[in-house]
């Protein structure tokens, strides 16, 4: 296993894996959401490619992760790799490139996600409201203090 920094190599397989994963993280909420590819959503796009970018990389790359200063933007694994500690190997690994508060946003139905961040540390701090492809869902701020193992 590795962890490995993202080169312009790799850009296609963040795009396989962001369409393989994203819909999953919004299959608890009662509405059918439509995948916007990563390529074709600016403003998700935007903030990856400005984001610090780390894959989970065994042979093959199974996750990705980025984060820019303090907030964790992106953590995603493949369906086949689930369930044994990649997700939380790589969002461990995150966590430790940044000295302040980390933070990051979850759909406030995905409680498998939300289970992860809470068994490193994070806490729920805010609900809000934002959008996907253009419909509503909720969404919670989840902070991990600094130091907090």
């Amino acid at each position: 296993m590795s962890i490995r920094e993202f080169t312009e190599n790799d850009y296609p397989i963040i795009l396989e894996i962001y369409a393989q994963t994203k819909l999953d993280e919004l299959r608890y909420e009662n509405k059918m959401f439509e995948l916007l590819p990563l390529e074709k959503d600016k403003i998700r796009l935007k903030e990856l490619m400005e984001s610090d970018i780390y894959l989970y990389d065994n042979g093959s790359v199974l996750a990705y992760g980025a984060i820019c200063d303090k907030e964790i933007r992106a953590l995603f694994v493949l369906p086949k790799s689930r369930g044994v500690g990649i997700g939380k190997e790589l969002l461990k690994f995150l966590i430790t490139k940044t000295s302040s508060a980390a933070i990051l946003h979850v759909a406030e139905s995905n409680n498998a996600a939300k289970n992860l961040y809470e068994n490193c540390g994070f806490k729920v701090t805010e609900t809000f409201e934002t959008t996907y492809n253009g419909m509503p869902v909720f969404a919670n701020k989840m902070i991990r203090p600094i130091g907090n193992e």
